[in-house]
């Protein structure tokens, strides 16, 4: 992809990136990042840099939250940059079922994700009924 992305060929490529994180298929998360990409969840305190770094990071966010699922609300791109806002919905370890907001950061260059910073509202998530 180009580094002059439209804003369609950003949102559709978030949406195919948003399918691979709630498939948990960690291959094709990493295919969408660059080289030494960052990943920083500035909320829980935790920072990734680097492909295997990347990827053991999102791993072990999977097998924490195995049925980990995101729901997209809004999506803006433009210029290289996107910011989805989400919701996600998981089943904690204790059996609750819980759904929290978020948004993702994205700057984006030669078609490649540079960064994911996400800010949400993990640290206090709502209990849905069972």
């Amino acid at each position: 992809m180009s580094e002059a992305n439209s804003a369609a060929e950003l949102e559709r490529l978030i949406e195919r990136y948003n399918d691979a994180w709630n498939a948990q298929d960690l291959d094709t998360i990493l295919a969408f990042h660059a080289p030494g990409m960052v990943f920083e969840n500035h909320t829980a305190g935790e920072r990734a840099e680097g492909g295997d770094a990347v990827r053991d990071h999102i791993g072990a966010i999977f097998a924490n939250w195995p049925d980990l699922r995101f729901r997209g609300r809004r999506l803006y791109a433009r210029d290289g940059l996107v910011v989805s806002e989400w919701t996600a919905t998981a089943t904690h370890a204790d059996g609750r079922r819980l759904e929290w907001d978020g948004i993702d950061v994205f700057p984006f260059e030669n078609g490649l994700i540079l960064r994911k910073d996400v800010y949400s509202a993990g640290h206090r998530p709502r209990v849905l009924e069972t």
